[in-house]
């Protein structure tokens, strides 16, 4: 991304130069389908005769005026516009032609294949409000932005003030003029236009002020969105909200608008949070995705307060916004809605993310350094938002809850409208905890790496407890011991059940901590080290919970438990000390019974893997027929119509691997074959269609067929899928060709694409393109978006084959290209990482 990145350094003296004032902003969306015209008026104070640059990504700069001072637009080079001769006081004019895009980046453009429609959203974060108009680009150059809109009058326009009364215009059109915003970063502002559906609603503040609240989709959609269950899970988050922060709304309404082909999962733009399409659900869906999106709606707005209202200096502190926002939206979830289990979930998901991403070679400490605006792009990872949030959940628990929301909202208040570091937190939480915590600080967010904790147990010939002690070890690259408060759980088989007994809370510290209040007990049947996911750490368990966790994983009562129980078991084997064989025994076993949605699909995901590239080569086809089998047996015996029965009919589609598992997706898509309770909706006709195209059961005339009867954003996806997915030569030089030679295909159309393309059944077609991969990482990073270029970089890099020539491949690329940018590496760097854990893991199962 030449001439479009910005290092904090220069940020840094554009502070110390410039202090934005007030944006007014003037968006012209009727002049074409290619460009959009923006005109932007800036006024800023600044050293008086010092020189500086303001930031911009358009086609063409048709007018640039300093204090009534014409600049030649030759001024504008890359993505800046330079200014020189500055005053005391400054209006900049810059009148533009900026580009939409496909990307979801900058001010996207949709057009609707069910209708014809044409939706617009933007997506600011990180750089891109540059896209559409000119501005200073950090964060921590706040102001007051005022919109003015031209677009069609038949369009609904949003932004982050309260939507005003369109004045009309000529030959259609009509204007929108939005009062100015309170003084926020530019990139939480927002444009959302189009023919939309909306509905209203409202609810009264904590400070008495009335909020009014909205809902968006597109039309075509519309009939699916249950807006009331939206306004419903907003409410209960703007009381939890406003009772534990002690600080009211900030902003003057709350809109929520589902937006086409978004990269994420939803942004929180001030007062017009964008979510994604998947939480539009057409068809069925897991609890796991129901609960995820409450989740999302709290975690966007969480962000109101800490992210909108009050923000990060520089991206080297964006863990503040994302850490604090999991784990508010976390505890909310569990306290103020139905899904009591939210806990459950952020250990199911959350923190296998976060562990994951800490073994890394890219790990790095929750507070990031970051250099420039690559190194940002590349840290919306599994540390800042997973780690961050488990850390702050064990802080929690170690100041007490309430002592810690008491110190959110005195930094609420302190800081209102401002920008802060990490030093701002901490203050404020000390005064009302009592704790010192720089100390803390600096072992938790400022160091890298997870440390595991294993019971060292020692009994006498009656079973009864004469010592128990908790070993910490850290990986030798980040050697750090750690303080950790965590709770040890005692379980033992009760009517068939294992229950627990006995549970103790304290801080752990140092190599070796002595537990003597668990002396003179007997040792049950399961010891469960950081009971209640208090800490962050992997655990081991003692080699008798090991085996009353591998015969009765499923008889643990409490799911949190087994949840950690779940996690242990995936660790060990991710850490090769466990055979894959085993863990792929394990779960065919036990998860027939899991209660919880999110344990069982990110157990489902690991189990694929384990099939798929832990377990040695030599057996992996039986493996992975193994894994097909089993979960198509569980599909027939589980509930009729249960959220698990979706899930392990989902799985198996996944993991068909032979002309028999082909036979019976095909039987099951067509009706032939029918599981009571189960429809066969379009969703899951499209995930059985995918299967079929992997495993070389249909054609492309089929895909074209079911594309034609689900001629809809979402068919577009799931067939460009299904080609990529197709095991011959001429349907992956198709797919390649369409990803790498051409860039017309829109953000979700390539991410799917590349799923498709690496599908684990055509593995034996991904060999040829190893040497094409890494000839074409340079020219992608450097003509492609950062977020078109990382869904290449990642989706297409061949990881099914997970061999040694593509470790070696992968390494002399790194070898030979040490110059390159180091987000481009760190990507790389990453899929290497993977292979190489899944030698290591191959190697232990060959052993078994």
């Amino acid at each position: 991304m030449p001439g479009e990145n910005l290092t904090r350094i220069e940020a840094q003296e554009r502070r110390a130069i410039v202090d934005t004032q007030s944006y007014d902003i003037a968006l012209d969306l009727t002049v074409g389908a290619e460009i959009f015209r923006s005109r932007t008026v800036i006024r800023f104070a600044a050293a008086e005769g010092a020189s500086t640059f303001v930031d911009l990504i358009a086609r063409d700069v048709r007018e640039i005026t300093l204090n009534g001072r014409a600049i030649d637009p030759s001024a504008f080079s890359d993505s800046r516009i330079a200014l020189d001769g500055l005053a005391a006081q400054n209006e900049l004019i810059v009148d533009a032609d900026c580009l939409y895009t496909n990307t979801g980046e900058g001010l996207h453009r949709f057009v609707d294949p069910v209708d014809g429609e044409v939706y617009l959203y933007s997506q600011f974060e990180v750089p891109d409000s540059r896209r559409v108009f000119a501005v200073f680009e950090q964060p921590d150059l706040k102001a007051e932005f005022r919109f003015t809109i031209t677009a069609p009058v038949e369009w609904k326009v949003v932004s982050n003030s309260p939507t005003p009364e369109p004045v009309p215009g000529d030959g259609g059109t009509a204007t929108w003029a939005f009062e100015p915003t309170p003084r926020i970063s530019s990139y939480i502002t927002a444009l959302v236009a189009g023919p939309y559906e909306q509905v209203f609603s409202e609810l009264t503040s904590a400070d008495g002020r009335v909020i009014p609240l909205g809902v968006y989709a597109r039309k075509s959609l519309w009939q699916y969105l249950d807006a009331d269950y939206v306004f419903e899970k907003t409410r209960q988050g703007f009381a939890y909200f406003e009772e534990k922060f002690g600080v009211p709304y900030p902003f003057a309404k709350y809109d929520q608008l589902f937006v086409p082909e978004f990269n994420a999962g939803a942004m929180e733009n001030a007062g017009a949070v964008t979510f994604t399409e998947t939480y539009v659900f057409r068809s069925k869906v897991t609890d796991a995705v129901k609960e995820r999106r409450v989740v999302t709606i709290l975690h966007e707005l969480a962000h109101m307060w800490f992210g909108d209202l009050v923000t990060m200096k520089w991206w080297n502190d964006l863990w503040l916004n994302e850490s604090f926002a999991e784990w508010a939206s976390t505890i909310a979830t569990a306290e103020a809605t139905e899904w009591t289990e939210a806990w459950t979930t952020f250990n199911a998901m959350e923190k296998t993310w976060a562990y994951r991403q800490d073994q890394l070679p890219s790990t790095h400490p929750v507070v990031a350094r970051i250099n420039d605006l690559e190194d940002v792009q590349v840290n919306f990872d599994g540390i800042t938002y997973a780690k961050g949030g488990s850390v702050l959940k064990q802080l929690a628990a170690w100041v007490g809850v309430e002592a810690f929301f008491a110190g959110v909202s005195a930094y609420f208040q302190k800081h209102a409208w401002g920008n802060t570091e990490l030093s701002d937190l901490l203050v404020e939480l000390e005064a009302t905890s009592g704790r010192e915590l720089e100390t803390w600080s600096k072992k938790w967010l400022e160091t890298a790496g997870v440390n595991t904790l294993e019971p060292e147990i020692v009994t006498d010939a009656d079973g009864i407890i004469t010592r128990f002690a908790i070993v910490q070890t850290a990986p030798a690259d980040y050697p750090t011991i750690r303080p950790h408060r965590l709770g040890v759980g005692f379980y033992s088989l009760q009517g068939g059940t294992l229950v627990r007994t006995h549970h103790v809370e304290l801080d752990v510290d140092g190599d070796l901590t002595e537990v003597p209040e668990l002396k003179g007990r007997a040792q049950p049947d399961l010891v469960l080290l950081n009971d209640e996911d208090l800490a962050y750490a992997k655990i081991r368990l003692d080699e008798r919970s090991l085996r009353t966790a591998v015969e009765h994983l499923a008889k643990i009562s409490d799911p949190l438990a087994r949840s950690l129980v779940w996690g242990a078991a995936w660790d060990q084997t991710r850490d090769a000390e466990a055979s894959a064989t085993e863990y792929i025994d394990l779960v065919l076993r036990n998860i027939g019974t899991e209660t919880e949605s999110t344990t069982v699909r990110t157990t489902l995901g690991q189990l694929q893997l384990a099939a798929n590239s832990y377990v040695d080569p030599q057996s992996r086809d039986a493996a992975r027929a193994r894994v097909a089998d089993g979960l198509w047996a569980l599909a027939q015996q589980a509930e009729a119509g249960s959220d698990s029965q979706l899930q392990f009919v989902t799985a198996f589609a996944s993991a068909a691997s032979t002309a028999a598992h082909a036979d019976v997706v095909r039987a099951l898509r067509s009706g032939e074959t029918v599981l009571p309770g189960l429809e066969i909706d379009a969703d899951l006709s499209w995930a059985l269609l995918v299967s079929l195209a992997a495993s070389g059961a249909v054609a492309a005339s089929d895909i074209d067929a079911a594309l034609a009867a689900d001629n809809t954003a979402k068919g577009g996806e799931f067939a460009a899928q299904a080609r990529a997915a197709l095991p011959t030569a001429e349907a992956k030089r198709a797919a390649w060709a369409s990803l790498i030679e051409s860039d017309d295909l829109p953000n979700t159309v390539v991410r799917s694409a590349a799923a498709g393309f690496t599908h684990p059944a055509g593995v034996t077609h991904l060999t040829p393109y190893v040497v094409e991969y890494f000839r074409m990482l340079l020219p992608i990073w450097e003509s492609r978006s950062y977020q078109i270029a990382q869904y290449l970089i990642v989706g297409l890099y061949p990881a099914a084959l997970a061999n040694a020539e593509l470790r070696d491949a992968t390494r002399s690329w790194l070898s030979e290209n040490a110059e390159a940018p180091a987000a481009l590496r760190r990507l790389v760097a990453e899929n290497l990482a993977g292979v190489e854990r899944a030698l290591a893991v191959q190697e232990r199962d060959a052993q078994d």
